[in-house]
């Protein structure tokens, strides 16, 4: 059952960055806002900074993993923006999960 989907345009970007609430940890930032819809939208942002493309998707692919596997923990009707930070490079998956979900925790986003 798919409750999400992905974030695709830079305007929608824009708009939770200007008028979403921010949280941070020393692997990722969180930018949360409320979307009016019934469903989570969910982008991921990795500069160059962070690596080279084999890397930055590497990133992309467990953020979005650890998202899915949680989905139905986190509260609906929100975009959701997660920017990897460069100390995020050399991190396994369960310390990118624990840092979403201490993200998430943050933000009350969590049923």
């Amino acid at each position: 059952m798919i409750f999400s989907e992905s974030l695709k345009k830079n305007s929608d970007f824009l708009t939770v960055y200007k008028r979403g609430k921010s949280k941070a940890n020393k692997q990722l930032v969180m930018y949360v806002y409320h979307n009016g819809l019934e469903r989570n939208r969910l982008g991921i942002s990795v500069s160059k900074k962070v690596g080279n493309s084999v890397v930055r998707h590497h990133l992309t692919r467990l953020i979005r993993e650890a998202y899915r596997l949680n989905e139905e923990m986190f509260n609906s009707g929100l975009d959701i923006v997660v920017v990897v930070r460069p100390e995020a490079e050399n991190l396994d998956f369960h310390v990118i999960e624990k840092s979403l979900l201490h993200l998430a925790n943050l933000h009350a986003l969590l049923k």
